[in-house]
């Protein structure tokens, strides 16, 4: 009787994950997910993975995943979509994360596509002690090792731009031409005054030229020749 109720129940297909360190900010920790295939007539072309908090989509390296399906960052996460797989075959791949964070447990979302356009999606989370329908992959784990730190966040396109530095200021377009400006204005100075000062003392020496022009022929007419 046993026998027969386990054959006649379905079998519940999940998605899975399992990591090759599971342990809180291990670094450089490959994570391996199965979907496991519950169709019989279509196979897996997309996996949507949502990254549990701690983990960004930049700490994130593909390794391993089925032939042809490319992988690619989302605001969250990340996705990986191919052809279609053979119905019943098992949607596998292996990310590598930079560090894990430091939690007790991490889950994993997960949204299946079918070559139907069937959707399947394990991303109810563990709540008290009752069991989900469709539970997101969980990954427990291990107290952190004595001495371990939480590596700095990987930059993704957000982070950088609000983790980039101002660059030191620099001298603008304006303020080259406002000192050109003032460089031209003091030379400028510099040479009116110049000029202005040649002048004033050419205007003053010429008189007193003239002056002693005249004082010298009244002395010549004034003195009595030698030969008289």
């Amino acid at each position: 009787m046993t026998a027969t109720l386990a054959l006649a129940a379905p079998a519940a297909a999940h998605a899975e994950v399992e990591a090759d360190t599971p342990q809180a900010l291990a670094e450089n920790v490959t994570l391996s997910f199965v979907s496991e295939a519950e169709s019989d007539s279509a196979g897996f072309t997309q996996l949507r993975i949502v990254l549990p908090e701690g983990i960004t989509p930049g700490d994130v390296t593909l390794q391993e995943a089925p032939k042809g399906w490319k992988f690619k960052t989302t605001d969250d996460g990340y996705s990986l979509t191919g052809p279609a797989l053979k119905p019943g075959v098992d949607a596998e791949h292996k990310i590598e994360v930079r560090q894990l964070p430091d939690a007790k447990q991490i889950a994993f979302k997960t949204v299946e596509t079918y070559s139907d356009g069937e959707v399947s999606r394990w991303i109810e989370l563990p709540s008290g002690g009752a069991e989900s329908e469709q539970p997101a992959p969980v990954l427990k784990l291990k107290a952190a090792a004595p001495g371990a730190e939480p590596v700095s966040p990987s930059p993704s396109a957000d982070v950088t731009e609000a983790a980039t530095p101002s660059p030191a200021p620099s001298t603008s377009e304006s303020d080259i031409e406002a000192a050109d400006s003032t460089t031209e204005a003091t030379a400028t100075g510099a040479d009116g005054s110049s000029s202005t000062g040649l002048v004033i003392g050419v205007v003053l020496a010429v008189p007193a030229l003239l002056g002693a022009g005249v004082w010298w022929l009244v002395k010549r007419r004034g003195t009595p020749s030698s030969d008289s």
